[in-house]
């Protein structure tokens, strides 16, 4: 199973990532900015403590967190079926 093994924040509400099988970029997050719980990011301090929670999540807070697989497929732009291949499948036997 792929999982973050560090983050950090950067300016303009981008993270820097890391997984744990090599991949590593900015995501830039600046779309959620301001939407629902992402409002508290408008405080740049507080975008600043990003963590990695025990789970392994990405998170700010016990309330703000994102999951890891969404940012990884951001980061890299693979399809959810690419990273969870048994979607796919799933896919396939839907119509039957």
């Amino acid at each position: 199973m792929i999982r973050p093994i560090s983050v950090s924040a950067l300016p303009d509400y981008q993270i820097k990532i890391a997984f744990s099988d090599g991949k590593e970029g900015t995501v830039d997050l600046s779309d959620l900015v301001g939407h629902g719980v992402f409002e508290a990011w408008k405080d740049e301090s507080f975008f600043a403590a990003v963590h990695l929670g025990p789970g392994r999540q990405i998170r700010w807070s016990e309330e703000i967190e994102l999951c890891p697989d969404a940012i990884y497929l951001r980061l890299t732009g693979e399809a959810p079926e690419q990273l969870f291949p048994q979607l796919a499948h799933e896919h396939s036997h839907a119509g039957n």
